[in-house]
């Protein structure tokens, strides 16, 4: 079901563009960055505005690979090409970038990108130990806040982080909420739908414009769900989608498993549920963001024992049928750690569980569509 809401939110978040050029030139300074281990809270107490840029389209990835290798992940390709072909508005606006070293294609491609603009890469531990890991990734912290200072002109006060904290810690509620929906038996809202609101919201350059929206949202779908209008069939497979962040442009495998009659419940990557963790409002600021962004159960991490407890979790609250996880190619850490997920989703919870391993190409689409009618068949 389209709701009147969700399309305006599709033409408002297409002027979003001209609202942040408009605050571009007016003075307002835009900070990219490329990973979910990016406080944007430092950000937004600069005075910033803070825009995703992962690249999430096939389209660039040719000029791309004229530099990368080809078996480079399609999101390190789409995200360096569209820096090389200008063709992201968001990263032709942006001052300064902000980039992680969750991998080692992202970090090599940093080295690259700082050519086209400042460039701030945080080194990540590769574990979360709060002993060894933490301190060094609060320091990692405090180097990206003096160069923001340093860049941006200004001071970042105690006053202000904690101001950007509640503000992203709304954001994280809401989202939570919007995706909570999915729990009602048939689901309200379709995969789909949820992965273009949630994708639409990061780039609104006034948030509570954005969060306004999708709580009207998140209220029409409510009052559906009490009128016992059904979003989704009743004899839909309830899918949880884990692995490699999805976003528009690359969201073939969602619309594969819709298309073929099941429904994505619920997003376990760092789009979905892995972002929606509460920051410490009470504690001193750096360090509450030093502890929440380090727990981030991302693959990268050795051992990643978060990502299985947060799976059981979502496993039992959405009510799910069956688990997919998804891997883009050459990702090598989503893709050695998906033999752990399956065996944990198989012997722990007793569920059906497929691993898909693709691009952002449509050259495997009717491949990917026998697999997943086949999968989907199983669990009927």
């Amino acid at each position: 079901m389209i709701l009147e809401t969700i399309e305006k939110m599709k033409t408002l978040s297409e002027r979003s563009i001209l609202e942040l050029t408009s605050a571009h030139e007016a003075g307002a300074k835009v900070i990219g960055h490329y990973c979910l281990y990016s406080p944007s809270e430092l950000a937004i107490a600069a005075g910033a505005i803070s825009v995703p840029l992962c690249g999430t389209r096939n389209d660039p990835i040719p000029a791309a690979e004229e530099i990368l290798p080809r078996n480079l992940c399609p999101l390190i390709k789409s995200s360096f090409g569209f820096a090389v072909t200008d063709t992201c508005p968001y990263f032709a606006i942006s001052d300064f970038l902000v980039g992680d070293t969750t991998c080692d294609g992202k970090k090599k491609m940093f080295e690259l990108l700082s050519e086209y603009k400042p460039m701030h890469v945080l080194q990540l531990p590769q574990n979360q130990d709060p002993e060894t890991a933490l301190p060094f990734w609060k320091n990692e912290l405090y180097r990206l806040k003096e160069r923001l200072e340093t860049e941006l002109d200004t001071v970042i006060t105690q006053e202000n982080l904690q101001k950007a904290i509640k503000l992203l810690n709304r954001e994280r509620r809401v989202l939570k909420r919007l995706m909570d929906l999915s729990k009602n038996q048939p689901s309200p809202i379709s995969g789909m739908d949820l992965l273009q609101i949630k994708f639409k919201l990061g780039f609104f350059p006034e948030k509570e414009d954005g969060l306004s929206l999708v709580e009207d949202i998140i209220k029409e779908i409510e009052d559906m769900v009490s009128e016992g209008v059904e979003g989704c069939s009743t004899s839909a497979p309830r899918i949880l989608l884990t692995g490699v962040p999805v976003g528009l442009g690359s969201e073939k495998v969602v619309k594969l498993i819709e298309d073929c009659g099941g429904v994505v419940v619920c997003f376990e990557s760092c789009g979905g549920y892995k972002k929606v963790y509460q920051v410490d409002e009470d504690a001193d600021p750096m360090d509450a963001l030093a502890k929440q962004y380090l727990s981030t159960p991302c693959s990268v991490m050795s051992p990643n024992t978060g990502r299985y407890d947060l799976l059981s979790q979502l496993i039992g609250d959405f009510h799910v049928d069956g688990v997919v996880d998804l891997t883009w190619q050459a990702c090598h850490t989503y893709n050695v750690e998906s033999y752990s997920i399956k065996k944990h989703v198989k012997e722990v919870h007793g569920l059906p569980f497929i691993q898909i391993e693709t691009d952002y190409s449509d050259s495997d689409t009717e491949q990917l569509k026998v697999r997943v009618e086949a999968f989907l068949e199983m669990l009927g």
